[in-house]
């Protein structure tokens, strides 16, 4: 099978990627390689497979129209993973335009190309953070979103009410998948684990905020790359329960599904910090601030809905996570 993923050179990417090579995909990596955060760092994932004789790669900005055209008519990929986008939350905050190019316009180019290039599935990267201010837990897909709490979050509803139009309109089976707190080796240095990991090991203090009062569903990165590929696997289909008069988000009429991807175990923060401070054996003072603006308390991911329809089932304990995370951290940032 010939698979288009974008954002090959990021956290999620390079780990599918390597994942669909060794299952004997034909992978077509898109990545425009930007300076979020250290280039070296998407190089040095990169590097792992970018000479696989099943691998290409391109790189490209999602937002050029015409470089995503090229791919599609010279790849003819058959499914398409669109992982590639402008991440985190704090960062909408200050440069929103970012948000707008890669995730809104740049994700129409993709549902364009899929349109016209005859893919068979769709699957996308949304996130848990399109839950914004609700506060049932654990979250649901048959739950309302339409409270976001940043302009992120704002862009990752939108990428999933456009997947819906283009399911619907020209029958594109599409499939979102919203991640919960992904974590591991190979991981995002903006993200808590890097950043705590790096201030553990140079005995600084840690910034906790909402006074550490925080719980997040840590999903290991390979059972992220587990549900990815099931659900790649199992195109869209409509519901054929699904009631126009008392409609549920999570499926369609037409050939659309959104998810859950988590471990539907959420951890407090506190305890997170612990077992990191355990394995790089040394504690550090933790400073407990206030919320910071677009964040949310707490994270849990129902995800009976892919467990059902996928047979999806995260087995990686945080104690093993946070363990085989930071034996990689070690290695890496010794080198």
């Amino acid at each position: 099978m010939r698979i288009l993923v974008t954002g090959t050179a990021g956290f999620i990417g390079a780990a599918l990627a390597q994942r669909l090579l060794a299952r004997g995909n034909v992978v077509h990596g898109y990545d425009n390689h930007n300076s979020y955060y250290d280039p070296a760092l998407k190089e040095a994932r990169l590097a792992r497979f970018i000479d696989h004789p099943n691998y290409t790669h391109q790189r490209a900005d999602l937002a050029d129209a015409d470089a995503v055209n090229r791919a599609f008519a010279t790849f003819k990929p058959q499914r398409v993973v669109n992982l590639a986008a402008q991440a985190g939350v704090r960062y909408s905050l200050q440069n929103p335009q970012a948000y707008v190019a890669s995730n809104l316009v740049g994700f129409v180019n993709i549902l364009e190309a899929c349109r016209h290039g005859g893919v068979e599935h769709l699957v996308y990267a949304s996130s848990s953070s399109v839950y914004g201010a609700n506060r049932k837990l654990p979250f649901a897909v048959e739950d309302a979103v339409d409270h976001p709490v940043s302009l992120y979050a704002a862009s990752k509803k939108a990428n999933e009410l456009m997947a819906h139009t283009y399911s619907h309109l020209y029958g594109l089976p599409t499939t979102g998948l919203r991640f919960f707190t992904v974590y591991g080796p190979w991981g995002r240095p903006d993200m808590s684990p890097i950043l705590f990991a790096d201030r553990i090991s140079r005995g600084e203090p840690i910034d906790v905020f909402n006074h550490g009062h925080h719980s997040r569903d840590f999903t290991y990165i390979d059972d992220i790359v587990e549900g990815v590929i099931r659900t790649l696997d199992h195109p869209a289909e409509s519901d054929p329960a699904y009631d126009a008069e008392l409609p549920n988000p999570g499926t369609s009429s037409a050939p659309y599904r959104v998810y859950n991807l988590g471990n539907d175990q959420p951890v407090q923060l506190l305890r997170f910090i612990e077992l990191l401070e355990q394995n790089l054996g040394r504690t550090v003072e933790k400073r407990l601030l206030p919320m910071q603006p677009g964040d949310v308390p707490d994270t849990w991911a129902d995800v009976s809905a892919l467990r059902r329809d996928v047979g999806y089932a995260p087995n990686t304990s945080i104690e093993d996570g946070v363990a085989r995370f930071v034996e990689w951290y070690r290695e890496y940032f010794e080198k």
